[in-house]
């Protein structure tokens, strides 16, 4: 079969090549537990779940605009407004199935063959293989253990040539947890208004936050033109499998956005976008009483790994997932990855599935229970030990 040129320039997500290797040794009998996977291990909240089946028995079953209900949009424009600090409107919100949406149709719509984009390098794999995708070229910025996984804002304005056309942030990050303060944001927010850049800021993690206070650079004066934000409803309200996110950015791309879903997509499910509205506007008991179990968990696994000889990790601030680094165990990131799912069947990801920078680290998610934690570490350790 000949495909397009283009396919060769697309990535993947290894997260879910892991997963199925996983699921495949279980299938042979081996008892795995799963650190490799993003996802949280809570049921969405009961309201959210009755919203939805409310809303199909009332006929939201039907096709509805593509840029998304003008009351979920609204809704979502004042859960902006108030959790990032900004004046939001509806019509500059377009309703996505999940986040990756926005990243693939924004970086579509504004980016050209040739035109560089910045984006954060270990990070989400999907940021390098869609600028790559559409012909423009993927510049790494370092996230470095010694800046606890933040920009160093000097090297990134090292960075920008004339041919810059967007940077990507990610706060809190994926895959290693760290948090750009407001004083890295504004560094950010001075060198895109400078040199007439876009900044992606991709911040489905924003409540799962646990030092300090999130910021978010659509906040900041002069940058509401010229900024993306992406967020979704998967990690703080356990909806992953519903596919449910949105973009948020000026109102003439928006409409560019929502044309691009009309010839993908069409539009997101019409009572899948009700039970949206009850997610933002319920009660937000159960996204907390998560964030503190996520809290626990991070605490155990942290404190378990740096127990364990060769390995050291940071305490991460924010989102669901430490980086350990392993240089010292003697193993490759990818080398360590294999070993310890075949070997002592738990599912973890090479470090350098999110970026050349990754190498030497892997990415563990603590999105399982407190005991499948403890199992997998002794796991881990015995295997290192022995």
């Amino acid at each position: 079969m000949i495909l397009a040129k283009r396919m060769s320039n697309l990535g993947t997500e290894t997260a879910f090549e892991v997963l199925a290797r996983a699921k495949q040794l279980e299938a042979e009998g081996r008892n795995i537990i799963h650190l490799e996977i993003g996802e949280p291990d809570f049921d969405t909240p009961r309201h959210i779940i009755e919203a939805a089946y409310q809303a199909m028995k009332e006929g939201w079953t039907h096709y509805g605009p593509s840029a998304g209900d003008p009351e979920f949009r609204a809704a979502i424009a004042e859960h902006i407004s108030k959790s990032r600090g900004c004046s939001v409107s509806a019509e500059n919100v377009v309703v996505v199935p999940g986040a990756k949406p926005i990243i693939y149709w924004g970086i579509t719509a504004l980016v050209d063959p040739g035109d560089e984009v910045i984006y954060p390098n270990p990070g989400f794999p999907i940021y390098e293989s869609m600028i790559n995708f559409v012909g423009g070229k993927a510049v790494p910025a370092p996230l470095r253990e010694a800046n606890e996984f933040r920009f160093d804002v000097q090297e990134l304005a090292s960075l920008v040539t004339p041919k810059t056309k967007m940077i990507i942030i990610n706060s809190p990050q994926n895959p290693t947890g760290g948090v750009l303060s407001r004083e890295d944001l504004e560094a950010i927010a001075k060198l895109a208004i400078d040199n007439d850049i876009w900044v992606m800021s991709d911040e489905p993690y924003e409540q799962i936050l646990y030092e300090g206070e999130h910021y978010s650079i659509l906040a900041l004066e002069g940058m509401a033109e010229r900024t993306i934000l992406l967020d979704c409803f998967s990690k703080s309200f356990a909806m992953t499998g519903w596919r449910l996110g949105y973009g948020v950015m000026p109102a003439e791309l928006a409409a560019a956005i929502a044309k691009l879903q009309t010839n993908c997509t069409s539009c997101v499910a019409s009572f899948i976008q009700r039970a949206g509205i009850a997610a933002l506007q319920g009660p937000k008991d159960a996204t907390r009483a998560m964030v503190a179990e996520f809290k626990r968990r991070r605490d155990v696994i942290v404190d378990g790994l740096n127990d364990i000889p060769g390995i050291s990790c940071l305490r991460p601030r924010g989102a669901f997932y430490v980086f350990p680094n392993i240089t010292q165990t003697g193993y490759s990131s990818r080398e360590l990855a294999t070993k310890i799912l075949e070997e002592a069947n738990v599912a973890v990801l090479s470090g350098t599935a999110f970026g050349e920078y990754g190498d030497g680290y892997l990415r563990l998610s603590y999105a399982n229970s407190v005991e499948n934690i403890q199992e997998a570490l002794r796991r881990i350790k015995e295997l290192l030990t022995q």
